[in-house]
């Protein structure tokens, strides 16, 4: 998988080759659900990788489930850093997880934000969640069953871009005590919400569960 920065300077893409026959996959945020949020992480020795999760990632991919990273990145629109960053980073993340014998199948990101500077001051781009663009971009792209899928995410607007986006559920690790309430209140006869305690806990419960089964 090789990293490209879309022709869109927002927009990050890039994708493992699609399968023959579509897929549900595992879609997770990055900052507070691989590696901590410890705000705005835009350069690789910042990075801190979260308990099991890179285990737990690796067991999604022994099951042939596809696991695609979406992520907001309004770091990159409020000039705290660049793509140049984010793509270290992302180098630290992918060794880190190859060390563990796991890897991602795609990493979407939207540098996007209503405070960015210049052209990058955008607030309701179609793919900075909570709007589902990265998702529907991967989906396309790798050939995905979006309605078996599932997504975890630390913030509710990132569960209300899998329930956009016409995911079966998604799992909140609360970054603060007011995610859980906004997050409950995405589900419906659609859309599942479940919390979990810990990053690693919610990825292995969708290989436990075979949320994603083929």
């Amino acid at each position: 998988m090789n990293d490209v920065m879309d022709r869109d300077i927002g927009l990050w893409s890039e994708f493992a080759p699609a399968g023959r026959t579509s897929r549900p996959a595992l879609f997770l945020d990055r900052d507070g659900v691989i590696i901590a949020d410890t705000g705005y992480v835009g350069r690789a020795e910042d990075v801190q990788m979260l308990e099991g999760v890179a285990a737990a990632i690796a067991r999604c991919n022994a099951l042939k489930i596809p696991v695609v990273v979406v992520t907001n990145q309004s770091g990159i629109a409020r000039g705290r850093y660049d793509w140049d960053g984010f793509r270290n980073v992302q180098a630290v993340v992918a060794a880190h997880l190859a060390a563990a014998g796991a890897h991602l199948d795609a990493v979407l990101a939207c540098a996007y934000h209503a405070d960015g500077l210049g052209p990058l001051r955008i607030g309701d781009h179609p793919w900075r969640k909570p709007k589902p663009g990265m998702i529907l971009a991967a989906a396309d792209g790798m050939n995905l069953d979006l309605s078996r899928s599932w997504i975890v995410g630390d913030r509710a607007h990132d569960l209300a871009a899998g329930a956009a986006a016409g995911l079966c559920g998604g799992t909140l690790i609360p970054a603060d005590e007011r995610e859980p309430e906004a997050a409950s209140a995405l589900a419906n006869s659609r859309f599942t919400v479940a919390i979990a305690a810990s990053s690693a806990a919610a990825i292995a419960a969708v290989a436990d569960r075979a949320r994603c089964a083929t």
